[in-house]
C-alpha cells in the first residue's frame, strides 16, 4: 500500500505505475483516493476544530456558572453558551459518525492501487515477457529419454497418487521410501544452508488472521491462493512468508536490531484455481506441499542488496546440488501488486529442455510493512517504515522434479550429490525396484 500523501502529491506517477502494470482498469482508483482523502481530511479538520471550540466553550460556562452567583445575568449567558455547545454537539456527532466509513472507503481503495516498481522492471503485461539474465550450470540433454516425473518416481517405489486420490482428491501425493526421505533430506539440507548464512530457523504457525493475510498480500492473490477455516478467524498460509511477516504486526523495532534474518520450514496449502497442462501435474501444482523460505526486514537503504544477495542464495542451493538453474527477471505485469521488484530462479528440465520455476525471490519495499503497522525507532528517535524481502530456499516436492530427471541415469538410478548424502544415511545412488 502506498503512502498517501504520496498518491496526494504524484497522482501522475501513481496512474503511470498503473499503465505500467496493464491494470487500467484501476485507474478511476486515483481519482476515487483523492477525492476521499481531500473529503475525510476536511471532515477530521472540521471536527477538530469543533472540539478545540467545545472545550472553550466550557470553560467559558465554567466561568460563566461561577461568576452567576454574585449576578444572576451571567447565568443566562451561560445557558446561550450551553445551547451553542449542544448545537455544535450535533455537527460533531456528524462528523465523527462519517469518518470511519471514509477511512474504510479510502483504505479499500489504496490498498487496491499496485506498488510502486523499481524502475529497473521490464515492462510487460504477463509472464512471457520475463526477462532471462544469466544461466549458472550447463543445461545438458542426455542421450536417453527421461520419463515424467511421477514415472521415475514410480519407479523407484517413492508415490502413490492413486491412494491420495481417494484420501483427499486430487493435488495430493503419498511420498513414500527413498523419494519421501529425499524429501525430507532436501529440506533439511536447506535449512542448515540458511543457517550457515547466518540466518535464524523458526518453525512459525501454519494459520494466520485475517489481518495478517490482508496485511502480506493483496486481494487478488488471497482469493487465488487461500484456505479459509469455516467458522474461525484463520487462513491456512500459502507460504511461511505470510506468518514470519506477520510475526511483525503492529511492532515497533529498534534499528540496531535490523537486519532480522530468518529462514523457516512449513506445510503450505493453496488452491490453485485453473486447469493445467500435462507437465504440471503429478506433484508440479498441488494444494499442499513443504518448504524452506526465508525473510529479510531491513532498512529501506538495505533492501537491494539484500535482494541480490538472497537470490544468489538459491542459485547458491541448487548448483550445490548438480542443478543447472537461470534467473529470469519477473516483468510489470507479471508483479504481484505489493511488490516492487522480483525475480524467478528457474531449474533445467531435461525432460522438457527447458527452464521451469522453482524459486521466487522479492522486495516488496515498504508495503507489507505500512499494510502491518511495522515500523523502526531510528538512532535519533524517529519511527520509519522497514522494507521487507522474501525467497524460497527449497519448495519440495516440485523441486525434486528437476532434482530427479538432473541426476536420472541410463539404468534408471538417480544419483546422490555429496552435499544430500549425510542426510540420506550415506546413500550415493538410488536404484530402481525391479533393477534390485
Amino acid at each position: 500500500m502506498l503512502d498517501i500523501r504520496f498518491v496526494r502529491e504524484h497522482p501522475d506517477e501513481v496512474r503511470e505505475n498503473i499503465r505500467k502494470k496493464f491494470q487500467e482498469q484501476k485507474l478511476p482508483l486515483v481519482d476515487e483516493v483523492l477525492a476521499l482523502d481531500a473529503e475525510l481530511r476536511a471532515v477530521k479538520t472540521e471536527a477538530d476544530s469543533l472540539r478545540a471550540r467545545r472545550n472553550s466553550l466550557s470553560k467559558q460556562i465554567g466561568v460563566l456558572m461561577g461568576q452567576a452567583k454574585k449576578d444572576p445575568a451571567k447565568a443566562a449567558e451561560a445557558e446561550a453558551v450551553k445551547a451553542q455547545v449542544a448545537e455544535q454537539a450535533a455537527r460533531l456527532a456528524e462528523l465523527e459518525g462519517k469518518e470511519p466509513g471514509l477511512e474504510e472507503a479510502l483504505t479499500k481503495r489504496m490498498m487496491s492501487i499496485p506498488q510502486m516498481i523499481d524502475p529497473s522492471v521490464p515492462i510487460g503485461p504477463d509472464d512471457s515477457h520475463n526477462v532471462e539474465v544469466q544461466r549458472f550450470g550447463d543445461p545438458l540433454v542426455p542421450d536417453f529419454p527421461v520419463p515424467y516425473h511421477t514415472e521415475i518416481m514410480e519407479s523407484l517405489d517413492g508415490i502413490d497418487l492413486d491412494a491420495a486420490r481417494r484420501v483427499a482428491g486430487n493435488g495430493f501425493y503419498y511420498l513414500k521410501g527413498d523419494i519421501a526421505r529425499l524429501h525430507s533430506a532436501v529440506l533439511s539440507y536447506a535449512r542448515d544452508f540458511m543457517i550457515d548464512k547466518g540466518f535464524t530457523y523458526y518453525i512459525p504457525p501454519f494459520m494466520i488472521r485475517s489481518n495478517v493475510v490482508t496485511g502480506v498480500m493483496s486481494f487478488s492473490e488471497m482469493d487465488a491462493m487461500m484456505y479459509k477455516i469455516e467458522g474461525e478467524d484463520l487462513y491456512l498460509i500459502g507460504t511461511s512468508e505470510h506468518s514470519m511477516i506477520g510475526a511483525f504486526i503492529d511492532q515497533i523495532l529498534e534499528e540496531k536490531e535490523l537486519p532480522c534474518t530468518r529462514t523457516s520450514y512449513s506445510p503450505c496449502f493453496r488452491k490453485e484455481k485453473g486447469a493445467h497442462g500435462i507437465e504440471e501435474r503429478g506433484v508440479y501444482r498441488i494444494h499442499q506441499f513443504e518448504k524452506q523460505e526465508m525473510i529479510v526486514v531491513c532498512r529501506p537503504e538495505e533492501s537491494k542488496d539484500w535482494y541480490e544477495r538472497m537470490w544468489r542464495y538459491s542459485v547458491e542451493l541448487f548448483r550445490s546440488m548438480e542443478i543447472p538453474v537461470r534467473q529470469l527477471e519477473c516483468c510489470s505485469g507479471d508483479l504481484a501488486d505489493l511488490k516492487v521488484k522480483s525475480c524467478d530462479i528457474e531449474a533445467w528440465s531435461p525432460r522438457q529442455q527447458k527452464y521451469f520455476e522453482v524459486c521466487s525471490c522479492s522486495n516488496l519495499g515498504d508495503a507489507q510493512a505500512r499494510r502491518l503497522k511495522i515500523r523502526v525507532r531510528g538512532a535519533d528517535g524517529k519511527l520509519y517504515l522497514p522494507h521487507t524481502l522474501n525467497n524460497t530456499v527449497a519448495a519440495p516436492p516440485r523441486m525434486l522434479i528437476a532434482f530427479l530427471e538432473n541426476h536420472l541415469q541410463a539404468d534408471g538410478s538417480v544419483t546422490i550429490p555429496q552435499v544430500l548424502r549425510p542426510y540420506m544415511g550415506g546413500k550415493e545412488r538410488l536404484i530402481p525396484k525391479k533393477v534390485q
